[in-house]
């Protein structure tokens, strides 16, 4: 059986588009340094879609209000919940 945090996801969070600049919008400090730096040196092609696909997820997460709280949480092994045995196979 695995876990997951029992956060709900907030609704007023909005999409972040996949593109480089609103990924580079969405990031702060040091995620979006690093994002410039990994995208500004892959290559045309699967590795730059690999980058932006990374850092477009990355995005996504810091744009979830208490983001660090749930990290903490989960490293900490509080709050988690019981996913079936089923869920993640395939």
């Amino acid at each position: 059986m695995s876990a997951q945090p029992e956060y709900p996801v907030d609704p007023r969070v909005r999409p972040i588009p996949c593109t480089i600049d609103a990924v580079a919008g969405a990031l702060t400090g040091a995620n979006r340094m690093a994002f410039f730096a990994e995208v500004g040196s892959a290559e045309r092609g699967q590795q730059l879609d690999d980058a932006l696909r990374k850092w477009w997820m990355e995005a996504l997460f810091e744009a979830q209000p208490g983001r660090t709280r749930r990290l903490a949480d989960v490293a900490a092994g509080h709050r988690l919940v019981a996913l079936p045995d089923e869920v993640g196979e395939g």
